[in-house]
């Protein structure tokens, strides 16, 4: 009975270790991006940097109310956000049904993998302009360029996945008649999750990417439509300011993502 308590007294003082290191490292990131904000405000004020070419953090805020006074800020951010999250959805599924087709037929994936790794080495950003004339100059062509992006990356890494799921469990379903597509589902599918949970974070990245250059090309609307203006009339705040909308962004996307592979992890 002592043994017990005492085991579980040391168990408690670690947990409010491992609780006190949390703090400590959130506090942490809070004083290193406080310190360097302070530090380029202070650096643009003391004119040590341009606060023309390099903007500054005073400069930013009011670069973002004046945005929002003029009743733009949310009508870009919104363009923006609603292209990446399709192209992001698009792109996603599209390359774990791939996958899926791929592991199902052996024919399938040894045909197109040649095909797969040409396109995967090829620089997707180079076929914006093509996707254009196809296209128009719209949406459409800018959700393409990122679904684009993301696909082939998708495709290779889930179904790299699919072939690195346990033989052993594969061959204990197999020894109870399990055909190829209850393989998939009792075993395949969740064994790779983390590796498609990997997939989703990736794309985050790869969706923003391909939409913000889909808007360089095209665009009359959207966050990189904003830094192609503000680069041709060096309004260099605005450059800045849309810069950092677009990290907020990304950064609640991709721990939106994080979250919902830890709660589907939880719930199964």
């Amino acid at each position: 009975m002592y043994m017990y308590s005492h085991e579980s007294a040391e168990q408690k003082e670690f947990l409010r270790k491992l609780r006190a290191k949390k703090r400590i490292i959130a506090a942490l990131r809070v004083l290193l991006l406080v310190f360097i904000i302070a530090s380029w405000e202070a650096v643009t004020r003391l004119n040590w940097l341009d606060p023309f070419i390099f903007s500054s953090p005073s400069r930013i805020v009011k670069t973002f109310i004046r945005l929002y006074n003029e009743g733009t800020l949310f009508s870009h951010v919104f363009t923006t956000l609603w292209e990446t999250v399709v192209g992001f959805l698009l792109g996603t599924v599209l390359g774990i049904v791939i996958a899926i087709v791929l592991w199902l037929s052996e024919t399938c994936s040894r045909v197109l993998e040649p095909y797969l790794v040409v396109l995967n080495a090829l620089p997707k950003i180079a076929l914006g302009p093509v996707f254009i004339v196809w296209m128009g100059a719209g949406p459409v062509a800018i959700i393409t360029v990122a679904v684009t992006v993301s696909l082939i990356v998708t495709v290779l890494e889930v179904y790299t996945g699919f072939l690195e799921t346990d033989s052993e469990k594969i061959r204990l379903v197999q020894s109870f008649g399990a055909n190829r597509k209850q393989i998939l589902t009792k075993v395949v599918l969740p064994s790779s999750f983390p590796v498609m949970m990997n997939a989703l974070k990736v794309n985050v990245g790869m969706s923003w990417v391909g939409v913000i250059v889909g808007e360089f090309l095209v665009s009359r609307a959207g966050l990189g439509y904003l830094i192609v203006y503000g680069g041709q009339v060096f309004q260099l705040d605005l450059v800045m300011t849309s810069v950092l909308i677009l990290s907020v962004l990304a950064a609640l996307m991709y721990f939106g993502v994080q979250l919902l592979g830890k709660w589907i992890s939880a719930k199964y």
